[in-house]
């Protein structure tokens, strides 16, 4: 089983930045391929991005040319950089790690809020 847990979210304006982590602990990081996804008020989690085992990243369409997903296997660590935030990228962020075998582990979620 492994741990997860998100820091880094916070109010921002319209327009700037915040970098979101996620440190991990109990199991092997690289193992694990990786992903952010966010809840807004009264909607469904989606996904926002993803970054596989090997490095490989998806987006969203909502988030293509403004967030960048990374990861550091040696600091047991995912990053979501997000630039030019609109008020509709708030939301709860939470970090995600899927096992080889398909198992599921969540973190407990980092508020980031976008003012207009």
């Amino acid at each position: 089983q492994v741990q997860l847990v998100e820091s880094g979210g916070g109010l921002v304006q319209a327009g700037g930045s915040l970098r979101l982590s996620c440190a991990t602990s109990g199991r092997t990081f690289s193992d694990y391929a990786m992903g952010w996804f966010r809840q807004a008020p009264g909607k469904e989690r989606e996904l926002v991005a993803a970054i596989t085992r090997g490095g490989s990243t998806d987006y969203a369409d909502s988030v293509k040319g403004r967030f960048t997903i990374s990861r550091d296997n040696a600091k047991n660590t995912v990053y979501l950089q997000m630039n030019s935030l609109k008020p509709e990228d708030t939301a709860v962020y939470y970090c995600n790690a899927k096992s080889i075998y398909g198992m599921d582990y969540w973190g407990k979620g980092t508020l980031v809020t976008v003012s207009s």
